[in-house]
């Protein structure tokens, strides 16, 4: 008589475990995103020369919000001092993004300077 009362209590039991036998793994799925851009870095082996003076035109209309990146000095030399102007330019703003990081050039523990790019933060 134990056996009958046992049998319809270990059924649904085995039943479920035969049904987790049958069904195919479980996998885990890592979606790795990839690193957001990093600063571009110029190196030059002595600071840029002063800046020039720009005059700031008005925004292009009917484009969304914008700012402005003034102009720099890019170094395109390898072995000598030579600089490049580069002329000041509206950045369009990405949706949600309110601070604009102008680019600047910074010096780094090696003595070098380097140029860091603007950026939206």
């Amino acid at each position: 008589m134990r056996r009958l009362l046992l049998a319809p209590v270990l059924l649904p039991v085995l039943a479920g475990l035969a049904a987790c036998a049958s069904d195919p793994p479980r996998t885990t799925q890592i979606i790795v995103q990839p690193p957001a851009p990093a600063a571009t870095v110029a190196l030059a082996p002595a600071p840029p020369p002063p800046p020039h003076s720009e005059l700031v035109p008005p925004p292009p209309q009917g484009v969304g919000p914008m700012v402005w990146q003034p102009g720099h000095w890019m170094y395109t030399g390898m072995t000598g001092n030579e600089w490049s102007w580069q002329p000041g330019q509206y950045m369009p703003a990405p949706p949600g993004q309110t601070t604009w990081v102008p680019g600047h050039w910074m010096q780094q523990p090696s003595g070098a300077w380097g140029w860091m790019e603007g950026h939206w933060a």
